[in-house]
């Protein structure tokens, strides 16, 4: 069962904001697809499985930024 949810991450301003949190999210076990708008800060999330929020955050965390409450 693939799910799909999208999150809106703060602080990310350039192409390489993009690119670490797509690497974060990315290495997360059940993420089979990222895709990141930088304009909106918004992070759409398909995977295998649905995600804790602890595993987003945290990823989102490593990578240096915050999910938006």
């Amino acid at each position: 069962m693939s799910t799909t949810h999208t999150y809106r991450v703060t602080g990310m301003t350039c192409g390489h904001c993009v690119g670490a949190v797509t690497r974060e999210v990315s290495a997360l076990e059940p993420v089979t697809d990222v895709q990141v708008t930088l304009e909106t800060g918004d992070v759409t999330v398909q995977s295998a499985r649905p995600l804790t929020h602890d595993e987003i955050a945290a990823a989102i965390d490593e990578a240096g930024y915050e999910l938006a409450s």
